[in-house]
């Protein structure tokens, strides 16, 4: 694929390392030379990056992604999990009320490890898909204050966003703009909560819709970050999308650049870090 050219510093909030070949859809896909040369030819000097996921825990994953990232332009996201079930029903309610984390499960202890570890810049969170972490683990996120990226969708809604996770001190930067796939509702009330949440940020990741992306950025130019979601979407087609909307200049710097490097230090430019 050609080289795009764009004239924007761009880093990537949101894209994702399988260290097991035996995992990747497809030969390559997940594979970190691949995603430094899509990166390349896309223009992104740099990207956060976590892991696919996997049943059990997520330990040795995390320890691959950080490995792999060394000497490349990635920084590591430590993927996180828990016991809880994050659907808002009476049948998740009542389990919810004897759930307990298990041995796979991230445990404080975890989360304190991997915030002095200078390998992580902050976690991941995919509710729907590895359940919600307890209370003691939230609150050892918000002891160490680390950018957490958290799936958002039908399956774990903004309502639900809001309700467990906005009432602790720490960054939340909601990805797919909190509606994946492609739920115009959620992407939409997402929007809305960025009034009222301050620690909360909207990033790009398969969100498509022109109009949902130009009134995030023009509404709130300093909260929406430039995510990618690759490798399921190469990044300069993520790119494009920004680029052919109809929003200043100034505000595309700041999703590509600015505001990924105020909420993720590692990813702004030398000596602002």
């Amino acid at each position: 694929m050609l080289e795009l050219e764009h004239g924007f510093r761009v880093v990537d909030v949101h894209a994702r390392l399988e260290p097991a070949q035996g995992r990747r859809r497809r030969e390559g896909l997940g594979d970190p030379e691949r995603l430094e040369r899509e990166m390349h030819q896309a223009g992104v000097v740099r990207a956060t990056v976590s892991a696919g996921a996997r049943d059990g825990s997520y330990l040795k994953a995390n320890n691959a992604v950080a490995r792999m990232s060394v000497e490349r332009p990635f920084v590591a996201m430590a993927r996180v999990n828990g016991a809880r079930d994050p659907a808002d029903t009476p049948v998740a309610r009542l389990r919810n009320l004897t759930a307990s984390r298990r041995e796979h499960h991230t445990t404080p202890a975890d989360i304190e490890q991997y915030a002095y570890d200078d390998r992580f810049v902050g976690f991941t969170l995919h509710p729907a898909r590895d359940g919600l972490p307890d209370t003691d683990v939230l609150e050892g996120l918000e002891a160490v204050g680390l950018p957490t990226v958290v799936h958002g969708g039908s399956a774990f809604p903004p309502a639900a966003v809001e309700a467990t996770l906005l009432e602790y001190d720490f960054p939340v930067i909601l990805a797919h703009f909190g509606g994946y796939p492609l739920d115009r509702e959620c992407m939409t009330e997402s929007i809305d909560l960025l009034e009222r949440a301050d620690d909360l940020y909207l990033d790009t990741s398969f969100v498509r819709f022109r109009d949902h992306l130009e009134r995030a950025i023009l509404e709130h130019p300093d909260r929406v970050l430039f995510g990618s979601g690759t490798p399921a979407v190469h990044p300069n087609v993520a790119i494009m999308e920004i680029l052919t909307l109809d929003v200043p200049e100034d505000a595309m710097r700041k999703v590509f650049s600015n505001n990924p490097g105020r909420v993720v230090e590692a990813l702004a430019p030398a000596g602002q870090q």
